[in-house]
């Protein structure tokens, strides 16, 4: 009995704050905009690392492997000869296609290029790839244009590169290593990193760049994901090589940890940042709500209104706020930011990505749990103040 007339009283407090909050409208504004501008924020930063980690893990497959020179943890690192690369192509654990072994020899050389609208020049991914390369990764599609022909200097770019960069458009000439290069398509993969880079043919990019015939990777179409195990064997069979196979998926992974890092970082240190002037908005509401009502309260103790049921009502009105802050901070975030394209640089390979914004459900719930815990903590102190202050003071306040 005891605890429902507790509850009961609870109610009826709280009910009565909520009540009055328009009478409060501009002070309880201040608190929910601020505690929205916080979780836009917070939502907005870890939004980036979503969409960061999307286009990574869309280009990672289980069923494609990269093989690479022995201690190489990126692309630009290693390096493989003819001979090398030969002696992949021929291991029996690749997938036959029609033309042969479904491998991808690839070179990886970075350019320079403007952005669209800042002028400033970033580093672009140019790729030369195998005449398998399109059927290695099988959600490579042409949206505009043609493929680049062999043995000429052409060049397709990714939907996320033309759509970044300036001078990518179909027919358009670009200047690389001394030449000019024709841009006859622009490719989607299915949101994945390769939409940052711009491919042409391996060959002719060896000349162009001085590089003979080495190579930096090769790609494979393995039987099954995650089957390594028998081309390991291979690689490992003749001592004349140095080289290890990972799937891409798991490649791919290993270079977005250190961005992940620093985004994820950044971003919860701002909004840490930000979340204390929230805090401090949310208190300047409270105190006022809590010196507004004054006498109410000391009436509702002098009726026998207990101190708990005080406190959470401050509580509950401050909770409230915050999750109205919380819905304004969320949807504000998702309206701007999603499906927003973006470019940043890969730190472990200093060129750029490009990828969308991707403002997941998680991301919200996560903001306006970030947005309650602000509310939280600015009604605590008016509420203990409210419940605090004795009764004869309250009656006594005009």
């Amino acid at each position: 009995m005891r605890g429902t007339h507790r509850f009961r009283q609870l109610l009826a407090i709280t009910a009565m704050n909520l009540r009055t909050v328009p009478n409060r409208l501009g002070t309880a504004t201040v608190a929910v905009v601020g505690i929205g501008g916080v979780v836009a924020v917070l939502v907005a930063a870890l939004s980036i690392t979503e969409g960061f980690r999307a286009a990574m893990s869309l280009s990672g497959r289980e069923d494609v492997g990269i093989v690479l020179r022995g201690g190489s943890a990126d692309e630009l690192s290693s390096g493989l000869l003819l001979d090398a690369v030969r002696y992949v192509m021929d291991a029996p654990a690749i997938v036959q296609g029609p033309d042969g072994p479904l491998a991808s020899p690839e070179l990886y050389v970075i350019v320079d290029l403007p952005k669209r609208g800042a002028g400033t020049k970033a580093n672009v991914p140019l790729r030369g790839v195998g005449p398998n390369a399109f059927a290695i990764r099988g959600a490579f599609r042409l949206v505009e244009g043609r493929a680049f022909r062999r043995g000429t200097n052409e060049v397709i770019a990714g939907r996320g590169a033309a759509s970044q960069f300036a001078g990518l458009e179909v027919g358009s000439v670009v200047y690389f290593g001394g030449a000019p290069w024709t841009v006859t398509g622009i490719f989607d993969d299915g949101g994945s990193v390769s939409e940052s880079e711009i491919w042409t043919d391996a060959t002719v990019l060896q000349g162009a760049y001085k590089r003979g015939t080495s190579y930096q990777s090769v790609r494979v179409r393995l039987p099954g994901p995650g089957q390594t195990a028998a081309l390991t064997r291979h690689l490992e069979a003749d001592p004349r090589f140095s080289l290890t196979v990972r799937t891409e998926k798991a490649f791919l992974e290993s270079q977005s940890r250190i961005l992940i890092t620093i985004v994820t970082t950044i971003g919860v240190l701002i909004a840490v940042a930000m979340g204390v002037g929230a805090v401090f908005a949310a208190l300047n509401t409270m105190y006022a709500a809590v010196a507004s009502r004054t006498r109410e309260i000391a009436t509702l103790r002098a009726l026998g209104f207990g101190a708990a049921a005080v406190v959470a009502s401050v509580l509950v009105e401050a909770l409230f706020l915050g999750l109205l802050g919380g819905i304004l901070g969320g949807a504000l975030a998702y309206l701007t930011f999603n499906g927003a394209r973006a470019s940043t640089l890969n730190f472990q390979s200093f060129s750029q990505i490009t990828f969308a914004f991707t403002v997941t459900p998680t991301l919200i719930l996560l903001g306006i749990a970030y947005a309650l815990l602000l509310g939280l903590i600015g009604g605590l102190l008016p509420g203990l103040r409210a419940a605090r202050l004795p009764v004869t003071q309250g009656l006594r306040e005009l």
